[in-house]
């Protein structure tokens, strides 16, 4: 079992930067790869970027590529969300994932945070 709780998230003017963390608790987080994900209003819920166990392969969606970037601190149980250059588009929730086939059907899922882009 892991227990995942967001943070950072918050009202920003477009082209400003945020960092999203992601906390991990339970079972040993340096096995488990890791996964943003975001839902939009009215929209589906989307794959974002993901980071692999070591934090040495990611994968990030071409909707935020050279804007977002992942990492993560294993000794801390944390895992980042860098977002730079942010548009309204960006809006939405976003969600920490864990395990599973993590860039589309991941084990676990934390609560949200919002994040808010304004024009």
């Amino acid at each position: 079992q892991v227990q995942l709780v967001e943070s950072g998230g918050g009202l920003v003017q477009a082209g400003g930067s945020l960092r999203l963390s992601c906390a991990a608790s339970g079972r040993t987080f340096s096995n488990v790869a890791m996964a943003w994900f975001r839902q939009a209003p009215g929209k589906e819920r989307e794959f974002v970027a993901a980071i692999s166990w070591s934090g040495g392969s990611t994968s990030i969606a071409d909707s935020v590529k050279g804007r977002f970037t992942i990492s993560r601190d294993n000794a801390k149980n944390t895992v980042y969300l860098q977002m730079n250059s942010l548009k309204p588009e960006d809006t939405a929730v976003y969600y920490c994932a864990a395990g599973g086939r993590i860039t589309q059907v991941p084990d676990y899922w934390g609560q949200g945070t919002q994040v808010t882009v304004s024009s």
